[in-house]
Formats: C-alpha cells, sequence, structure tokens
C-alpha cells in the first residue's frame, strides 16, 4: 500500500511518500503557495490513497482535493476522535481538537509507553499532555516564539525588528524581545511538564523552533521532527490500509 501523507500547516505543507517502512520526504511547500500542488502531485508516482492533517483553513484543503483529484487519488481528511490508536481524547467536544495534534499524540503513544508532553512550536506553540495510560489531558496553545516578537514589533510604535540574541538579564531591546519570547515558550513547556507531575514522563518536540528551544530546556527533550506524519501513517494503518 502506497499512501502520500500531507501535513498541512499554517506556515508548511510537509509531506512525503510512504509504503511499508520506506519513506520518502518531499519538499516542503509554503502554505500560501497550496495553488502550486497541482502541478507538483501531477510529477509524482502513483500511490493508493492521500492521508492528511490540514490546519491551514478550506482554501488549502481545496488546493489538496483538487490536485489529488486530477490523478483520481482517493483523499482522507483526518479529524480527532474520542479514541483512536489507543489514544483516548480528553478534550469538552473530541471533534474540535486540530487534526495536527491528534495526529502527534498518536504518534507519540507509539514512540514512549511513558507519560508525554509532545510540544510543536511552529506558527504556534502547543503544548499538549498525554498520561502512561494514553489519556489526552488537554493541552496550552501559545503564540510561536517568531509571532510572538513579531506582534511587538508590529503593534508597538517605538519598537524596530533588528534580530535579537539571548540572554539572561538583556541590555538591549531586541535581545530582550527575543530572550522574552524564548523564555515565555521553555517556561510554559517547563510550568506543564511540572503540573504533568510524572518524574518519568518525555518532552517530544517538533516544529521549525525545536533546535532552538531544546537547548533552554531543563527537561528530558527527545526532538521528532515528523510526529504529525508519523501519526496519520498509524491512523491510515488502522483504518484498514495495510
Amino acid at each position: 500500500m502506497k499512501r502520500l501523507l500531507i501535513d498541512a500547516g499554517n506556515t508548511r505543507i510537509k509531506w512525503g511518500l510512504q509504503q511499508g517502512g520506506t519513506w520518502t520526504a518531499l519538499p516542503h511547500v509554503h502554505s500560501e503557495q497550496a495553488d502550486t500542488l497541482a502541478a507538483l502531485v501531477s510529477a509524482l508516482p502513483d500511490v493508493d490513497s492521500v492521508w492528511v492533517s490540514n490546519v491551514a483553513g478550506e482554501e488549502v484543503a481545496a488546493h489538496i482535493h483538487a490536485a489529488c483529484e486530477r490523478r483520481a487519488w482517493p483523499v482522507h481528511f483526518l479529524r480527532a476522535q474520542a479514541q483512536q490508536c489507543g489514544v483516548s481524547n480528553g478534550y469538552q467536544s473530541p471533534g474540535k481538537l486540530g487534526s495536527d495534534r491528534w495526529a502527534a499524540l498518536i504518534a507519540a503513544r507509539q514512540l514512549s509507553i511513558t507519560a508525554s508532553l509532545v510540544v510543536t512550536c511552529g506558527t504556534a506553540t502547543t503544548i499538549d499532555a498525554l498520561s502512561a495510560k494514553g489519556v489526552f489531558m488537554g493541552g496550552l496553545i501559545l503564540p510561536g516564539i517568531t509571532l510572538m516578537q513579531d506582534s511587538l514589533y508590529r503593534n508597538t510604535a517605538q519598537l524596530r525588528s533588528p534580530a535579537g540574541h539571548y540572554a539572561d538579564f538583556p541590555t538591549a531591546t531586541p535581545d530582550a524581545i527575543f530572550s522574552g519570547a524564548l523564555q515565555a515558550t521553555a517556561g510554559a513547556i517547563e510550568r506543564q511538564y511540572a503540573l504533568l507531575a510524572d518524574p518519568g514522563a518525555t518532552v517530544l518536540l517538533g516544529g521549525g523552533a525545536a533546535d532552538l528551544l531544546q537547548g533552554y530546556l531543563t527537561l528530558p527533550v527527545r526532538q521528532e521532527k515528523d510526529l504529525v506524519l508519523l501519526g496519520i501513517k498509524l491512523i491510515a494503518v488502522e483504518a484498514g490500509e495495510r
């Protein structure tokens, strides 16, 4: 069974071809350039099905659907379930949990038998708690590190946007803004880890800012850059596509 797996996020569309244990990543596409997908898909080898997590909006979903329809490939858009792949969804309305967060939780369940804090650092930062029994306990959403900085520069007349550098006690405004965004993110992760109250828990860290953030966390951290795509694959397998 050969699949095209797609993780359409707010900034980038990550995707690749998967068959059995073989995985071939494809070059990322900016979400704002989703109209180029038809041409890109037309150049791919044939697949049996397409599985998609999309949080980038209806227009991106329409481009994905149209591109695959031209190849007559069946497309499955994921939606969070009350229970799937060994994970129980503790959200008040399970279907309203983002499909990317759900897929990442499912991947985390396969990767770790301990409790986990599943952190994705992209346009937004999500910090989701998964118990050792596979129960999604809830999570946080906060602006990503870049978005925090941009919001200050955009909404504060006296500020400009030169690159800042980290300092424990910054003495220049760009450094203060960068360090503040980094410390706010790291602090939120460390606070949620403490609230999880499980000393054996692992932090699974992904997203574009993972490399930057990992060095500032005093926790057991494991980087996993393709959690959402792994989760999509697991969902497809459980659906009966071996």
